[in-house]
């Protein structure tokens, strides 16, 4: 069935790991999205958020863009009710006692990260598997928070969750390879293709496309072309299906912010270095499409400019 993974270890002897029940802390962007593609795949869900509201907003959402697969005619009508009931709201860390997995999807911050593991560790089975969505953070720092750092790894959805094929898997120090080698499974089930990366900042993706998008803020901060420019510049010039500075104001310029300086930080080279301009967006509450305005203005009926 699916939601279920048996197989070997890389080394002598065998394993068998029976996944059917993953846990999800942080119902926004990204744990709204994970919980739809698990849900999707035939895993029980159990969604977590310090905020409820957050959790039954994350259904509705979760209910919408399934009926848009079936619009799109991917899934079937039947198919949502039956996706809806396999999640179900986890009101405290308890409620993951029986989880054969716990992912966790907050913030891309590290001490918020850390103080999630070590509230979920006495709250959980010995044998659960934990891991990280963060993109950019260092694994096997994170991994030390908790009390199973051989059974935790890395493992990146890209947003929109449903829609990139894509997951970065990362194994921290002290990861083994029973847990590496049922995480891959599992992401298989999803219908995902998984890629490898060594645990260093930002692993791959967000290594190359934060840094561009960091340039083309440095680019709009010295005036060599507005907003529109620059986009425009690289849609038509370069065939990306949307500009750098639109896909910031996507991601986030908080979370932008966060991986260059997690960078900057991590591998002490000026080029990283975060761009002052997106500093100024961030301190000015200005994030992007979900606070409404970024290097866009989206209060009107189609998004403006701001620079």
């Amino acid at each position: 069935m699916v939601g279920a993974y048996r197989g070997e270890a890389f080394g002598p002897g065998r394993f068998e790991m029976n996944i059917r029940t993953v846990g999800i802390v942080g119902a926004g962007q990204m744990g709204n999205g994970i919980a739809h593609v698990f849900a999707l795949a035939g895993y029980d869900v159990l969604l977590n958020d310090v905020k409820p509201e957050a959790i039954a907003n994350a259904i509705h959402l979760i209910d919408r863009n399934l009926n848009r697969q079936v619009a799109r005619g991917r899934i079937s009508p039947e198919d949502v009710a039956k996706v809806l009931s396999r999640i179900k709201p986890a009101e405290s860390y308890e409620a993951f006692r029986d989880a054969d997995l716990v992912i966790e999807a907050a913030s891309e911050n590290e001490q918020l990260k850390r103080a999630i593991f070590q509230g979920l560790c006495s709250k959980i089975s010995p044998q659960t598997l934990l891991a990280t969505n963060t993109s950019s953070i260092s694994i096997t720092r994170l991994a030390a928070a908790t009390d199973r750092p051989e059974r935790f790894m890395g493992v990146h959805f890209m947003n929109p969750v449903p829609v990139i094929q894509l997951v970065e898997l990362i194994r921290g120090i002290a990861t083994d390879d029973q847990t590496f080698a049922t995480i891959k499974a599992i992401v298989q089930t999803l219908g995902k293709t998984a890629v490898y990366a060594e645990d260093f900042p930002a692993f791959i993706v967000n290594r190359i496309l934060v840094t561009m998008i960091n340039e083309a803020v440095y680019t709009l901060y010295e005036g060599v072309g507005t907003v529109q420019a620059i986009d425009t510049a690289m849609t038509l010039g370069a065939n990306h299906p949307m500009g750098p500075l639109q896909l910031a104001d996507f991601i986030g310029l908080d979370t932008c912010l966060a991986i260059m300086q997690v960078l900057y930080d991590g591998l002490a080279d000026s080029k990283y270095r975060p761009c002052p301009l997106l500093v100024k967006y961030v301190e000015a509450g200005w994030l992007g499409q979900k606070t409404r305005r970024g290097f866009y203005d989206y209060r009107g009926e189609a998004p403006v400019p701001t620079r």
